[in-house]
């Protein structure tokens, strides 16, 4: 059986429907509301009356580029409505009569960093993982759009949630209650062995783009984190996931993909992903083909390092095979010259610092600075946002953390910023 070929509604009839369902979803109704209430206005002159973002001046500290891994002591960062207008030592760099100071003296400035795989499912979950210092990131994914509010949320009040690549529902075999994100998908509660044939496929992807999706998530092999199933089991094959990559494709959209097995891995490679995710078993032949294509590899060490902390014996047995050799693989990635991106797949309301992902990518061998970058320039260029996010420089975000210590000797710094700035307001 297959899915009539009706395309989807017009998303400008049905857009703000659901962004006002997800919003509600994601308790970011009265945010939003407020936010609204205090939005720019467009004066008699038809510009606006309130900037998207704060003005603040940033002195004292140790400034760290992670593009070109530069330090510099005694730094100042001018940022002006969010954006950065320099950075550099002081004296050098000019500083904005009556500015706000945010005084950084013994402590290290980094940009703000960039979560690859996050499933943001609430405003609470939004807050959290920008005072962790999260402050762009890529949906993994949620239930009921819940994550395209959280983006708009972010464009409203940006103190309240990361910068934000949603992607929509899960594009995976059994949607579940999923099916009721949308009437437009709720044919596929029809279909006997749920959504596999290409006309399924690729109606779950339409729909996703229909509503605003700036990605797409899908699966090759079953979870680790549920003990009843066999993360190395195929859910799809090679066909069915290019199906997928190419209705994305159509649409101007990257893929995802949730993905364990070596063969799993390399079928979803061959079919075009943009990057595979957690990846535990991905062998040389597939990881030579990544970093020809350019495909991304976001490993979620923090997720598999989880799982061998569960209270579940055959999630923690699994945690505990899966790690080393999921550290293997990405020493093994950052040798051929994989692009690698940090993501911790935080998920179910508890959010884990970014900076946990970047000290197990160090664990794995990486140097100090290759493992920043993953949840800064690399992460950010996965994202598209290379000219926006990974470093304070001109013209970019001014998305700014501050540590104590050096995180060149000592990465685990990273996990608890003591300040956070998100386009210029400090948190």
């Amino acid at each position: 059986m297959c899915v009539e070929s009706i395309p989807p509604p017009s998303s400008r009839l049905t857009r703000r429907g659901v962004l006002a369902g997800a919003a509600a979803l994601a308790g970011t109704t009265a945010v939003t509301a407020a936010a609204t209430a205090a939005a720019p206005r467009a004066s008699a002159t038809g510009r606006e009356e309130r900037r998207a973002g704060g003005d603040l001046v940033i002195e004292g500290g140790t400034l760290l580029d992670p593009a070109t891994g530069e330090v510099t002591e005694d730094a100042v960062v001018v940022i002006v409505d969010g954006v950065v207008r320099s950075a550099g030592r002081r004296g050098r760099t000019e500083v904005p009569d009556g500015a706000q100071v945010l005084a950084a003296h013994g402590r290290w400035i980094l940009p703000g960093l960039v979560e690859g795989h996050i499933h943001l499912n609430t405003a609470a979950e939004a807050r959290d993982a920008v005072l962790l210092g999260a402050t762009s990131a890529r949906s993994g994914s949620t239930n009921f759009y819940q994550d395209i509010a959280v983006r708009e949320l972010a464009r409203q009040a940006p103190k309240q949630a990361p910068r934000l690549r949603a992607a929509g529902i899960f594009v995976t075999p059994d949607l579940g209650d999923t099916i009721l994100a949308d009437p437009d998908l709720t044919p596929l509660a029809k279909l006997r062995d749920g959504v596999r044939s290409p006309e399924a496929l690729r109606r779950v992807v339409e729909v996703n783009i229909a509503r605003g999706a700036d990605v797409i998530k899908t699966r090759v092999n079953e979870r680790a984190g549920l003990p009843e199933q066999d993360p190395l089991a195929q859910v799809y094959d090679r066909e069915q996931l290019s199906a997928v990559v190419a209705a994305a494709r159509r649409g101007g959209k990257g893929v995802l993909c949730h993905s364990y097995s070596e063969k799993g891995c390399h079928d979803a490679v061959m079919a075009g992903i943009r990057s595979l995710e957690h990846g535990a078993f991905v062998g040389e032949r597939t990881l030579h083909e990544m970093r020809r294509r350019g495909t991304y590899f976001t490993p979620t060490l923090t997720a598999i390092a989880g799982l061998a902390d569960s209270s579940d014996p055959v999630l923690a047995e699994r945690g505990r095979q899966y790690l080393p050799v999921l550290k293997r693989a990405v020493l093994a990635a950052h040798e051929l010259g994989v692009p690698l991106a940090a993501g911790t797949d935080s998920s179910g309301g508890k959010i884990k610092p970014i900076g946990r992902e970047v000290e197990l990518m160090r664990a794995a061998g990486l140097p100090a600075l290759d493992a920043i970058r993953t949840a800064t320039t690399g992460a950010a260029k996965l994202l598209g946002l290379e000219r926006t996010a990974g470093r304070l420089a001109r013209g970019f975000a001014g998305d700014v953390i501050l540590v104590d210590g050096d995180p060149l000797s000592d990465v685990s710094v990273l996990k608890k910023p003591v300040r956070v700035v998100r386009s210029g307001f400090a948190l």
